[in-house]
């Protein structure tokens, strides 16, 4: 688990989001002042910082500026209360990671803590591989090529593509994952957030003549748009404020092996087109640098958009599209392949068990019967977070449906029956009002993951005001 520093002047809410990253597993320092932080900051090996914006003395942004000092690559998160959106936007521009509003949900503080710890991870590794080659970067015309990683759990076989599931629907997609991973040519992955693109595109690269080589991870929508240039393609030192060394990116890191871009529906146009140009001739350009480099990846592209509907509203190039969309994949979101929870159920409860509850080691009918007859508009994802939840709460060697948050506690296989054709069965009680307010409800939950908690791009998504999204949330007990 990570280290976190807490930088907040508020002891009620610093101390509430310390409680909600305990739970998580992580540990933190925690500061009631921006001086306190920052010297912690040089103290302690920091993971992520997560700073308030407005404070006495120095505030969040003079944390985030300081702290960038000691470490370009420090990931720092700002909290905000109303009115301050703006400048936390700014923030972001001089490499703030991200921003929550207060007061936030503890679904949005783990999913955004989480995102961020996977940037830092992202980054570290690559300090990592460059490292190793820091004698041939004196050229900083000269192609890189990382260092080479074993492939982990797979074989040349592809007997196991690291995917949960026995379902029709996911047995297609092992298959079609099986036959393009032998050619090496560009690979789209569609799919609902949480089905587990990554894990696709992770099994495409394993089983192909590129696993020896570097597979590379990045997810556009996790990086502002003023550092996804710089993270793609790299900067010279003192290309802009902070750029205080050299930064390889993530195609120079992928050299010779795959490069994931998830969320690619999430890039801004200008960035589109120099994607475009990158993937036509196998060249990047470093931020800052005056050399042409020579890369060789195979790029695999992923989002939960229709990128198609993009095209058409403008907001998606159309040639980039087509040279993306060469081998398309559709991943089947959880309620369309109901048979595979009791596997990825297995698989979660042995895997989390042992450090959350070691006493648990399964779950009891009536437990999973509500599991497979929930709609998981999160899917994977949100089981996953489900059963670390019910872990939790566990008395016994088995989960039991009290274990299971309230939205789930309640479908009982008497009362709700999963359907094949996605409607409710036919003997299902619940009235016309009960069942369209349950799918509202759930329209509402994939809305606002999708848009990170941020409340007015989940209004603008579902096509509603913002006064009538809060009155919903308000309503359904979501964000409390």
């Amino acid at each position: 688990m990570a280290c976190i520093l807490i930088v907040d002047d508020n002891e009620t809410l610093r101390e509430g989001a310390r409680a909600i990253l305990k739970k998580m597993g992580h540990t933190c320092v925690v500061c009631k002042s921006g001086d306190e932080g920052i010297t912690a900051f040089g103290k302690h090996p920091v993971d992520m910082v997560l700073t308030d914006l407005k404070m006495e003395g120095k505030d969040g942004l003079d944390v985030l500026r300081e702290v960038r000092a000691l470490d370009a690559d420090a990931v720092v998160m700002l909290m905000t209360g109303y009115g301050s959106v703006a400048t936390a936007v700014e923030a972001m521009k001089e490499g703030a990671f991200d921003f929550v509003e207060k007061p936030f949900s503890p679904d949005v503080l783990r999913a955004k803590v989480t995102a961020g710890l996977r940037l830092r991870d992202e980054r570290r590794q690559m300090e990592k591989v460059a490292g190793l080659s820091d004698a041939r970067e004196e050229d900083a015309a000269r192609p890189y090529q990382a260092a080479k990683p074993v492939a982990k759990g797979n074989d040349a076989d592809g007997e196991d593509v690291g995917i949960i599931g026995s379902s029709d629907a996911l047995l297609d997609v092992m298959k079609t994952i099986k036959k393009v991973a032998r050619a090496d040519t560009t690979v789209y992955i569609q799919g609902e957030s949480g089905t587990g693109k990554e894990l696709v595109a992770r099994a495409i690269h394993n089983l192909s003549p590129r696993r020896d080589e570097p597979f590379v991870s990045v997810n556009c929508a996790a990086i502002p748009a003023t550092l996804l240039e710089s993270e793609l393609f790299g900067h010279e030192r003192g290309a802009f404020t902070g750029a205080v060394k050299r930064k390889l990116g993530r195609f120079e890191l992928a050299s010779g092996g795959t490069l994931f871009l998830d969320e690619i529906g999430d890039v801004p146009l200008d960035m589109q087109a120099k994607l475009l140009r990158a993937l036509q001739e196998k060249e990047i350009e470093r931020v800052g640098g005056e050399g042409v480099i020579s890369v060789d990846v195979r790029v695999v592209s992923a989002t939960h958009r229709d990128i198609k509907q993009m095209v058409q509203e403008g907001s998606f190039r159309e040639d980039l599209l087509y040279r993306l969309h060469i081998i398309p994949i559709a991943v089947p979101p959880l309620r369309e392949r109901v048979q595979d929870i009791p596997l990825l159920v297995k698989h979660f409860v042995q895997k989390m068990a042992p450090s959350i509850n070691p006493d648990v080691t399964d779950v009891d009918k009536d437990a999973m019967a509500a599991l497979k007859a929930y709609r998981w508009p999160g899917n994977v994802r949100e089981l996953e977070n489900v059963i670390e939840q019910a872990l939790v709460f566990a008395e016994g060697e088995r989960i039991a449906s009290e274990d299971l948050p309230a939205m789930l506690g309640s479908l009982k296989p008497s009362s709700v029956k999963a359907s094949e054709d996605g409607l409710p069965a036919a003997d299902d009680p619940r009235t016309l009002d009960e069942i369209l307010e349950g799918l509202e409800k759930a329209l509402i939950l994939r809305a606002y993951e999708n848009a990170n908690g941020v409340k007015t791009e989940t209004a603008r998504k579902l096509g509603i005001k913002t006064s009538a999204l809060y009155y919903k949330l308000a309503k359904y007990g979501i964000d409390q």
